[in-house]
């Protein structure tokens, strides 16, 4: 007879155990991070951030809020890197586009209220 190739929960595997991922909730997932839990669906609904989906739901592993806390990290710049972006921008200021006088500009007029062409046509609304 023909073995199933996922054992059953309830047999235990001979000679290994495996452990199963523990899955948390965005709520759970929110807590940690300390944001609301629409940041954490809406982040995974766009697929922004690492996550399972069970049935219609996101379901997070402890490996998933890591890889989501280092995405969103912010590391300070190295001071050599910080030196060389700063250093071409002092060299080359950006061009500045002159205006020029000849140039015609058109003046901007606001429509009329809706309330006044409603009266200017004798309408009741």
């Amino acid at each position: 007879m023909r073995q199933p190739a996922i054992p059953s929960a309830s047999v235990p595997t001979p000679g290994a155990e495996v452990a199963l991922p523990r899955l948390y909730v965005p709520e759970d997932v929110a807590a940690v991070l300390g944001c609301s839990a629409w940041w954490v669906k809406d982040r995974a609904r766009r697929r922004l951030i690492p996550f399972t989906r069970v049935g219609r739901a996101y379901r997070f592993t402890g490996e998933h809020l890591a890889e989501i806390i280092r995405m969103n990290e912010d590391r300070p710049a190295l001071p050599q890197q910080r030196a060389a972006n700063e250093a071409p921008a002092a060299k080359s200021p950006a061009p500045q586009h002159p205006s020029s006088p000849a140039a015609p500009t058109a003046r901007l007029r606001a429509r009329p209220p809706r309330r006044a062409r409603q009266s200017q046509y004798g309408t009741a609304a």
